[in-house]
């Protein structure tokens, strides 16, 4: 029997959340440690599902963690894996199923990588593609182009590295984060447009705290140096700024004030920028610190009601799905383009989000990369959101409750992928009764 959550019609939110660590940043500084001389002492980071299938795939390529306390502790390698055969199953990951596809290559091994049924229908030729150039031996053991992968030691390969940048700019993260293991400079070059390009920047200025500057011109062309990581003793994970988005919306949709506590202003991750998204919609939208936490706030403006929004999402590829959600509060059609991102995700978020929306009324039209929303008069209550086994369709969809409509989440569990305790979360915001002012 499939399980389900039934979230009551909420006439309002506010409160403050404390936010877990990034997901994308908690994956990028494990396999940094992993790969840095030294001990590192990580503090924030994120316990998920997603980092748990980290750190056990780090632990199998013999790298040694244990939490201490509030920290987890890890010490380097030094540069390649130790271990140089294993096999690894890294359920539906794609942090770390990429990154990690990357430095297996680079590790004079011999490893298979696979995972869940939707993680081999995601596409990985374009990273096997690169990683072929500089000399790895990969074979896809299945489907071309797909995991599960076959990685043997690597050749002798080129020192200039050509990848595609539309599909995923996780192929060009896992290839950054790990050309220091070739042991010589390489030179990495996006073929087209780069998509998520704020995620790039997360990596660049991560690998920096380890001691590797890498040169970048423009989003076209990268220069890693030749270079051993070093460990920077001790690191903070940030909160996640996606997960942010579902309570900085909570507090447009719901009047608020809602803060999240953990992210601000001066965060490396992209997301960030859905603040300023929420402010075109209407909402007011807060920064501040408090002794050393960081916090946004947001509640609903002057008006009455959200305003529609076409926005180029290239910026907020994840953080633009609650917009998706929030189109259904606001004044007009909105528009979410440059998301092509959205079809190799979890589950093809577009379509997901399409057949869900239609089901609270609202009418859609989707296109290969775009996805434009009108809401209804009046959304459907008791509406049965189908999640997809995709972490985020279930946080966006829970926002529908505060529009005074009670409605069930198939599949809550989903959320553990990266925020295991959200639906507490969000019910500590949630109000009834009369509506909040």
């Amino acid at each position: 029997m499939n399980e389900f959550l039934d979230l009551p019609a909420l006439s309002g939110a506010r409160g403050k959340v404390r936010l877990p660590g990034s997901k994308s940043i908690s994956n990028r500084i494990l396999l940094l440690c992993a790969l840095a001389s030294g001990e590192t002492r990580i503090r924030g980071l994120l316990e998920s599902d997603d980092t748990r299938v980290m750190l056990d795939a780090l632990h199998r390529l013999g790298v040694q963690g244990l939490r201490d306390g509030e920290e987890y502790r890890v010490q380097g390698a030094g540069g390649a894996f130790p271990v140089k055969y294993a096999s690894l199953f890294l359920g539906n990951a794609g942090t770390a199923f990429r990154s990690l596809t990357a430095a297996c290559a680079m590790s004079r091994g011999d490893y298979t990588l696979s995972g869940v049924a939707r993680m081999h229908e995601r596409p990985i030729g374009d990273l096997v593609d690169a990683l072929r150039q500089a000399g790895a031996v990969i074979d896809y053991t299945e489907n071309e182009g797909f995991p599960p992968l076959h990685i043997l030691p690597h050749e002798e390969g080129a020192s200039e590295i050509t990848v595609k940048g539309h599909v995923s700019s996780q192929y060009l993260t896992g290839l950054l984060l790990c050309a220091p293991l070739l042991g010589r400079e390489h030179t990495v070059s996006v073929d087209g447009e780069l998509i998520s390009k704020p995620y790039v920047d997360i990596t660049l200025k991560l690998m920096s705290r380890f001691g590797v500057e890498v040169k970048r011109e423009g989003w076209q062309r990268f220069v890693i140096p030749a270079a051993t990581y070093q460990s920077p003793g001790e690191i903070e994970v940030e909160g996640d700024a996606s997960s942010a988005s579902y309570f900085l919306a909570a507090g447009a949709i719901g009047h608020g004030t809602v803060r999240v506590e953990g992210v601000g202003r001066d965060s490396i991750q992209g997301d960030v920028r859905f603040a300023e998204a929420l402010a075109r919609m209407g909402a007011e939208v807060g920064f501040g610190r408090d002794n050393a936490t960081s916090w946004i706030e947001c509640r609903l403006g002057c008006g009455d009601k959200l305003q529609a929004i076409d926005l180029d999402c290239n910026h907020i590829p994840d953080a633009a799905m609650t917009l998706a959600i929030l189109a259904l509060f606001a004044h007009g059609t909105s528009t979410l383009s440059n998301i092509g991102s959205w079809r190799v995700k979890e589950t093809d978020r577009i379509a997901a989000m399409a057949t869900e929306l239609r089901k609270l009324g609202a009418t859609v039209e989707e296109g290969a990369d775009f996805i434009r929303i009108t809401p209804p008069a009046k959304l459907t209550p008791n509406v049965e959101i189908d999640t997809y086994d995709d972490h985020r369709m279930a946080m966006c969809f829970s926002l529908v409750a505060l529009g005074q409509v009670p409605v069930r989440i198939n599949d809550p569990k989903c959320v553990n992928k990266t925020f295991p305790d959200y639906f507490e979360k969000f019910a500590s915001i949630g109000q009834r009764g009369v509506l909040a002012t």
